[in-house]
């Protein structure tokens, strides 16, 4: 495995992490959770992210109780505040209020000292980001947390947030975690540089476009009755995928996968850690051996000629968005 620095900060993580939404305390049994938590830490993998409102917390205490056994020190967990915990008016957004009253709860839930990366999980139009940036720093005095970022902010958000920290003489935001995928590319356009300029690296998000890009789901074939798209739970984050200009250009990067000698997910994760400003990719897991099919990307360079043929397959669907 190996590892690369969290934008401007001393963290390193690997480049391979591992997330659980939709999957750890919801669509999986928790003993294969911890399974596939232990499966990622014995390859390498450091970096473990997860959010409160993944099945109201059932996530964070899958993954604190997968990771007690090993040393504090040894592993980054990352989770995130925003979305509805409750019913109130404050149990929601950025508020000073409901950070530091999630923070506590998820300490709780990790059952851990303190958070390596406490994460924004959408920008709160509601709260000043004054206000925001206040209470993440304090929760870094107070030492709940050692880092702060964010998730899914535009350019203009996280150039606004980096002037007033830096005006008001709090601690940098370190990342953000948007959506980055060989389908989904928005933010190579402005949130990339912009992110280089204010020292924030991604940690990007559903890097396989929600299993798009593991070449199970075929042009003109209907959905495999065991995938996820079958899940109605799930399937509304999957069904703007499966049109047949996404699906016929997703063979074609099959082919030439295999023409590597890898998967078509293992060069979709390359492709996504080519980017110098992706820190980490997170994927998902329902089954140990998928861990360890996606870690093997790690390291792997793919040739130039080879990135070449695969920009011309994406051309084809350049600008494609996904109802998000």
């Amino acid at each position: 495995m190996k590892y690369r620095k969290l934008g401007n900060s001393g963290l390193k993580i690997s480049e391979i992490g591992l997330g659980s939404w939709l999957t750890y305390g919801t669509a999986i049994e928790q003993e294969r959770s911890i399974a596939c938590i232990h499966k990622a830490y014995d390859l390498g993998i450091n970096f473990f992210d997860t959010a409160n409102a993944y099945n109201q917390g059932a996530a964070e205490v899958v993954l604190g109780k997968a990771l007690k056994e090993y040393a504090r020190s040894s592993y980054v967990v990352a989770t995130k505040v925003y979305f509805p915990m409750g019913e109130g008016p404050n149990d929601r957004g950025l508020s000073r209020k409901h950070i530091i009253e999630q923070c506590d709860a998820s300490l709780k839930r990790l059952g851990v000292d303190y958070i390596d990366l406490y994460q924004c999980h959408r920008y709160d139009p509601e709260t000043p980001v004054e206000e925001t940036l206040r209470a993440l720093d304090d929760l870094i005095s107070q030492g709940k947390i050692l880092y702060a970022g964010v998730s899914e902010w535009s350019a203009e958000q996280i150039t606004d947030a980096a002037h007033i920290a830096k005006e008001k003489n709090f601690r940098p935001l370190i990342s953000n975690q948007p959506i980055y995928n060989m389908i989904v590319r928005y933010i190579e356009k402005e949130v990339l540089p912009v992110s280089e300029k204010h020292g924030m690296g991604q940690v990007v998000f559903s890097p396989l476009a929600q299993g798009i890009l593991t070449g199970k789901y075929k042009p003109g074939q209907e959905i495999p009755s065991t995938s996820r798209a079958a899940n109605h739970n799930t399937n509304r984050w999957i069904t703007s995928y499966l049109n047949d200009a996404v699906l016929t250009s997703v063979q074609k990067l099959e082919n030439i996968a295999q023409g590597l000698g890898l998967k078509l997910s293992q060069l979709a994760l390359a492709w996504v850690l080519r980017q110098p400003g992706v820190s980490s990719a997170i994927i998902g897991a329902s089954r140990p051996e998928q861990v360890e099919e996606n870690v093997i990307t790690s390291g792997f360079m793919i040739p130039e000629p080879i990135l070449n043929e695969i920009d011309s397959v994406l051309a084809e669907i350049d600008g494609f968005v996904p109802i998000w």
